[in-house]
């Protein structure tokens, strides 16, 4: 992971001027490495134990950003983002199809203003050595040394957290990261299992964790199980999928998707995919005049959100789903 030609103690001492806050840092230099962030007037919210300040809102730059097929109009949506004060951006080594790769998209951006966007990435394969590589693919697509969080992708099962955190599993990969400065905070992402997520929080020590506001399976309840274990333990928790339940439920809006989010106990910030400059525009619309709602109208969604609590058949359920990637 040491960039050419610099020995990996000079690369932690440069990374540990410019990169790392660790959560024992005084509060002056969290100060400072915050004040790197500008998000011109828009609420924003500490992120758990990340400790970073961000918007309410994190860019998501998965399938439906991917979808996107003219690179001038995507390089001019997080262009805008950037410039109107959403700096979090959320990708994954994996996201991308046959004509775009995200973090390739976003490094075009990156090259010039790292330091101005709190980035977070994801790491795919199990394997410790194979996972390696795909963080040195993403630090180079992203034109970057450095990353504010690095996650875990796509956490299914009790298995699954089993073999992460083995003696040898990727666990420990991204731990070393953190403690080289790869990776300034280190998390991991689902939308599988919410049992398997709260025993990763539980028995992991992440700074973070990204959950789908999904339905109930078997009985599993992401909303009041993962997310108050993440946040038990001090995690900043980010939510995704959230304007998914109008695929199963009509006349649903999904502003009142994401602010019924933003309102929920435990909950930092959505990630929201963004596909269009409509929708940015949209999106930062809602940010700056965002409330909390009230418990009434909190009540009423929730009960036009049954049928999607209860639906069997959702996309991202599905055992071949892959994160992400639109063919």
């Amino acid at each position: 992971m040491t960039p050419k030609n610099v020995t990996r103690r000079e690369f932690v001492k440069i990374t540990s001027a410019t990169a790392i806050v660790l959560p024992s840092w005084p509060n002056i230099l969290l100060n400072k490495y915050n004040k790197r962030f500008d998000p011109k007037g828009l609420p924003t919210t500490i992120l758990g134990k990340t400790k970073a300040r961000v918007p309410l809102i994190a860019v998501g730059t998965g399938s439906r950003f991917c979808s996107m097929e003219n690179e001038d109009e995507a390089q001019e949506l997080l262009t805008y983002a950037l410039d109107q004060g959403l700096y979090y951006w959320d990708t994954a080594n994996s996201y991308g199809n046959d004509r775009v790769i995200s973090e390739e998209r976003l490094g075009r951006i990156l090259k010039h203003r790292r330091s101005e966007v709190f980035l977070s990435t994801k790491v795919q394969s199990r394997e410790p050595d194979e996972a390696m590589k795909q963080i040195e693919t993403s630090l180079k697509r992203l034109q970057t040394d450095h990353l504010d969080i690095l996650n875990i992708h796509s956490i299914e099962s009790l298995d699954d957290v089993s073999q992460i955190l083995s003696k040898n599993g990727v666990y420990s990969v991204i731990q070393k990261m953190k403690e080289e400065g790869v990776a300034r905070s280190i998390g991991f992402t689902g939308h599988t299992s919410a049992e398997a997520m709260a025993k990763l929080a539980k028995d992991g020590d992440f700074d973070f964790m990204l959950i789908a506001l999904n339905h109930q399976q078997e009985g599993q309840d992401f909303e009041n199980n993962a997310v108050p274990v993440a946040s038990g333990k001090g995690m900043g928790v980010s939510v995704m999928k959230v304007i998914r339940p109008r695929e199963t439920v009509e006349n649903l809006a999904p502003a009142d998707l994401i602010k019924y989010a933003l309102t929920l106990n435990y909950v930092n910030a959505c990630t929201i995919g963004t596909d269009s400059m409509n929708v940015l525009k949209q999106n930062i619309k809602l940010l700056k005049n965002f409330k909390p709602l009230p418990p009434e109208k909190m009540k009423e969604l929730q009960g036009s959100l049954s049928p999607f609590y209860r639906h069997k058949n959702l996309e991202w359920m599905r055992p071949d789903y892959v994160d992400g990637y639109w063919t």
